[in-house]
């Protein structure tokens, strides 16, 4: 099992050499229709006391972030069919029938419309009496209501509100509460590894243009990744832009150093904070890992 382990390691950073980065997988892929909705998930939630981290999930969820077909020809943001009482237009395609009839709307606005009057329907009334903020409560309680026959549909809207930290809207919905910290207007491409947001250097790169570019103080970007003023930085590096973890995700439970690498890399590597790496390993901070030596990452 151990030797398992050190060769998936070995194969892990072979891996990052190669392409500069650690599961280079394109971070928030929904993030263009969070940016593109969000003021109308607020508005709405402000209107008619929906949490707008549900309006955004259930939206991305139901049309796959907007790039869905189903939306493309329909407008129909929440999945919506068309009920006895639905006078607009109609789509039909197979769903848990073989030909469900899928209401369909001018604009992308009227379905937002629509759905915040359709929550409004008695079935979905103890929902109102939870807290704006509890998005948790609201999955949960869209599920049991009925509104998706998918099992897995809280999970799946709970999911996407943490991936993508959809909740910070929601304290716009408070009394005298603020939104949080606005989605950063990011110059760069953001990605996402060890469940965090990251961007890459570039070549001539510094933590000040960097956080210049994201919107982030530059006091912020040092703390989130370990490194005093001055810290140099490396093309390819990842920077994340929020606090890291006190220990890997798995599967990933212990580390083989390879030539050249530091602790600090290593903790980039896994978006672990710095100290807790020492920590795990018990070492002190005068501990200079060499090649071939292995580090807990749990």
């Amino acid at each position: 099992m151990k030797t398992h382990r050190y060769l998936l390691a070995a194969v892990f950073c072979f891996f990052l050499s190669i392409n500069g980065l650690f599961a280079k997988e394109e971070a928030l892929p929904y993030s263009d229709y969070v940016k593109k909705y969000s003021d109308l998930a607020i508005y709405h939630m402000k209107k008619h006391k929906i949490p707008a981290s549900i309006t955004l999930a259930q939206g991305i969820v139901e049309t796959a972030g907007g790039r869905s077909e189903f939306v493309k020809e329909t407008n129909n943001h929440f999945g919506i069919k068309c009920h006895p009482d639905w006078e607009g237009g109609r789509y039909y395609k197979a769903d848990d029938g073989p030909n469900d009839c899928f209401r369909t709307y001018r604009k992308a606005e009227d379905s937002f419309e629509d759905h915040s009057k359709f929550l409004q329907r008695t079935r979905y009334d103890k929902l109102f009496r939870l807290e704006i903020t509890d998005y948790k409560g609201w999955a949960r309680g869209l599920q049991e209501c009925g509104y998706a026959t998918d099992r897995t549909y809280a999970k799946k809207l709970i999911k996407i509100i943490e991936d993508y930290e959809l909740n910070r809207f929601d304290k716009a919905g408070k009394k005298g509460g603020q939104e949080e910290r606005p989605e950063p207007n990011y110059r760069r491409v953001p990605y996402k590894a060890n469940g965090l947001v990251y961007v890459l250097a570039e070549a001539n790169d510094s933590y000040e243009k960097i956080a210049s570019d994201v919107g982030y103080k530059v006091s912020e970007l040092r703390k989130y990744n370990d490194v005093p003023e001055g810290f140099p930085v490396r093309p390819g590096e990842m920077i994340y832009l929020e606090n890291k973890r006190k220990k890997a995700e798995k599967p990933y439970f212990e580390h083989v150093v390879r030539a050249g690498e530091s602790m600090h890399s290593i903790s980039q590597l896994y978006g672990i904070h710095l100290s807790q790496l020492y920590k795990l390993n018990k070492k002190r901070y005068n501990y200079v890992p060499t090649e071939g030596d292995v580090l807990r990452l749990r």
